[in-house]
């Protein structure tokens, strides 16, 4: 089985995102969670560029890595330095890595107008630093900046800075698609003019401008390239990297290749939300593989072959990369989705009955209305057992009332008034907040906690609001949609209508409700 070297740069060319950030901590975690996945090399950084990398590297040592190699970034030397005396390339020394990354000028446009210098100083240049850094011991890999373009513009030369890396003696040369704009058959052919011209291993480093980042990358390896670079969740610049999300399990399950093995594989999804979080990036759900709705099925007719046969609508199975099937409910459903769903969650239904028909017909009546189970599946537990099993409400409204008043200058004041009843005994509460929704919620959980004092172990952790029909103004249906955590699980609910206060009154209800039937059945 071939390997395929992976070679990681989220910590440096995907923090050139646009809104990611990583602190020095966040970037040391990375780095263990990543070793941990199995990749071949970590790329920490560029040393030269800044404080934070710096001080990184000198962490880094303290790091006892089981597979990866820490690889430090930079270019080749400056025009007016010899390489000895160069800053950068010290730098890279210093950073004490086993390995150095550097990139240099392939396109002969950035030769003379971003350099400023002769092709053949370029060249000079090239082999000096690659030479310098093989001279200090450290596996150099060279990657050849806008390859893609620069062979197209002048494919002789392009090669030629090629050949000045592999005679200087660098280990591994990657061919960069650096402005992301080459497509696959292009990628292909100027992939085999280069491996025909060289004898050192090649791989590959391409973007996402046109979309075709993972496909390029793919395609690259069947030409011959055993390294590949790449960001998890393809994150970087502009549109970001090839999706090493993506990459590792093409392939794994789809080449037959190896790079971080079977077992590793499963660990994917749990490393992309990882790096999601510490980005401080909401995990994308339509990345292929890892995202959350990457094995989710909607429509009836699909659903009713999964539940035969799971190949049916899945290219893999989702725990080999550490996912998970999801059957969603919508006006799409068909009695297959309720019959999964239910059974799922535990729900009891005899798959003969009619309920399962009237589920579905309620659903769809109430997804007209507005509501989405997608994001509130304890909302649809809660709608299933009143439906199938007619279960009674833990607790009857007699009403409430809501008011906000704001004087002068100062914030605004809310303060919610509840009356209800719990097996005939009525409590009459007041509570502040912080808004209308805060003081409902709080009111409602100070009236309940007398009769239930499990409510004392939850709260709210999300709440959004979706105006449904905008052309509506402030007559508009809304869809609020309440996430809530008793410290060990979350659930989701879901209310609507043109009354925000309204709205929100049904998902609270329907939170609190859901933490009763897991207390008291």
């Amino acid at each position: 089985m071939k390997k395929i070297l992976v070679y990681d740069t989220t910590l440096r060319d995907g923090s050139q995102g646009e809104n990611i950030s990583f602190s020095l901590e966040d970037k040391l975690h990375i780095v263990k969670k990543l070793d941990d996945l199995g990749l071949d090399y970590i790329e920490g950084g560029w040393p030269g560029s800044n404080s934070k990398d710096v001080a990184f590297y000198s962490r880094a040592q303290e790091l006892k890595l089981k597979h990866a190699k820490l690889a430090a970034f930079g270019s080749t030397r400056h025009p007016r330095h010899t390489a000895s005396h160069d800053r950068n390339l010290q730098a890279l020394i210093e950073a004490n890595t086993p390995v150095v990354t550097i990139f240099g000028k392939t396109w002969d446009l950035h030769v003379k107008v971003a350099l400023g210098i002769s092709l053949k100083e370029n060249l000079d240049l090239i082999g000096e630093s690659v030479a310098f850094l093989k001279s200090q011991g450290k596996e150099v890999i060279y990657d050849a900046e806008h390859f893609f373009d620069g062979f197209k513009a002048d494919s002789a030369y392009a090669l030629a800075t090629l050949k000045a890396a592999e005679e200087a003696g660098a280990d591994t040369i990657v061919l960069c698609d650096t402005n992301g704009g080459t497509v696959t058959a292009d990628i292909r052919e100027r992939f085999q003019a280069a491996s025909k011209h060289l004898k050192t291993p090649l791989g590959i480093h391409t973007h996402n401008d046109c979309e075709m980042a993972v496909a390029n990358s793919i395609a690259a390896v069947q030409q011959g390239a055993v390294h590949v670079q790449g960001t998890i969740n393809g994150y970087g610049e502009r549109c970001g990297n090839a999706n090493l999300c993506s990459v590792i399990p093409n392939l794994e399950l789809k080449l037959g290749m190896h790079s971080i093995g079977k077992e590793n594989l499963k660990r994917l999804t749990e490393v992309s939300h990882y790096v999601s979080e510490l980005a401080n990036l909401l995990p994308r759900q339509d990345l292929p593989y890892v995202g959350k709705s990457a094995f989710a099925h909607k429509g009836g007719i699909h659903v009713s072959a999964v539940m035969k046969e799971t190949s049916a609508y899945e290219h893999v199975d989702p725990a080999v990369v550490g996912n998970e099937r999801r059957v969603l409910v919508s006006e799409l459903s068909g009695k297959s989705n309720v019959i999964y769903k239910a059974e799922e969650r535990g729900l009891k239904i005899d798959k003969s009955s009619p309920d399962a028909k009237v589920v579905v017909e309620k659903l769809k009546e109430m997804e007209h209305d507005g509501y989405q189970f997608e994001g509130a599946e304890a909302s649809f537990e809660i709608l299933f057992d009143k439906l199938v099993h007619h279960t009674k409400e833990f607790f009857e409204l007699d009403g409430f009332r809501v008011i906000t008043e704001k004087k002068g200058v100062n914030e605004p004041y809310s303060e919610a008034v509840i009356k209800l009843r719990v097996d005939g005994k009525e409590e009459h509460t007041a509570a502040e907040g912080v808004g209308p929704v805060s003081a409902l919620d709080r009111a409602l959980r100070k009236s309940l906690t007398t009769f239930f004092p499990c409510i004392r172990d939850i709260r709210l952790t999300d709440y959004k609001v979706r105006v449904l029909n905008p052309k509506g103004a402030t007559d508009a249906k809304v869809r609020v949609l309440i996430e809530t955590s008793d410290g060990h699980d979350t659930w989701g609910t879901v209310g609507v209508s043109e009354n925000l206060i309204e709205a929100s009154w049904q998902a609270l209800v329907d939170s609190i409700t859901y933490k009763l039937k897991k207390e008291y059945g």
